[in-house]
């Protein structure tokens, strides 16, 4: 947990429990205490063994969740998060998903920090995720999201120009993680993704 036995000598103002983090960003008790474990959220422990959140951290939080999240549907088509820090990747993604015949929101991000944010907002039925990134790298954003029960069902794809020796070195990826070599095959993603979720594509 990030920076755990800070001295106590805190005021009130300047933090808060779990559940109230939970509840101002909106996401899942759960969620909160795995953002602290990954040190997403700067946090402590007290003698009793509670957790209390740094208040700048949390406004810093949702500043950032603001910033990557925007308006979020509530209908029910399915949610696909991107995350990807090459701009020239995005691109295609952004032309590609435009060409499917899918009732998803899409959701881009540059970097496995937001995307964390998104997926932990989200609780996503799709991530697509590269593995080398700045500020949170692919593996440890996969990481925190396999230690979030909340997210067990969302399905994990990572698309990398790593070959799987390259990726073993690096620590690995859990087995249920499907991963797609760069450059990638648009249609291989397109039909993976359309086995799982043939009602939410059009007839064609």
């Amino acid at each position: 947990m990030g920076d755990l036995g800070i001295s106590m000598q805190k005021n009130e103002k300047d933090y808060f429990s779990t559940r109230e983090v939970a509840k101002l960003l909106n996401v899942a008790v759960s969620t909160i205490q795995s953002w602290t474990d990954s040190g997403l959220l700067r946090a402590w422990t007290t003698a009793g063994g509670h957790r209390r959140i740094e208040k700048s951290s949390v406004d810093k939080m949702l500043h950032k969740q603001q910033s990557v999240m925007g308006k979020i549907s509530n209908d029910k088509k399915i949610s696909i998060v991107v995350v990807e820090d090459n701009e020239q990747d995005l691109n295609i993604y952004k032309q590609q998903f435009d060409l499917w015949d899918i009732n998803a929101n899409f959701h881009i991000n540059k970097d496995g920090y937001s995307g964390l944010l998104a997926v932990g907002k989200i609780s996503p039925d799709v991530i697509i995720t590269d593995l080398l990134m700045p500020n949170m790298n692919g593996f440890e954003m996969i990481k925190a999201i396999k230690e979030n029960s909340d997210l067990k069902d969302s399905l994990i794809i990572v698309v990398s120009a790593l070959t799987e020796d390259e990726i073993k070195i690096r620590g690995g990826l859990p087995l249920d993680v499907l991963v797609f070599n760069k450059p990638l095959e648009f249609k291989e993603l397109e039909k993976m993704i359309r086995q799982r979720f043939s009602e939410n594509f059009a007839v064609s």
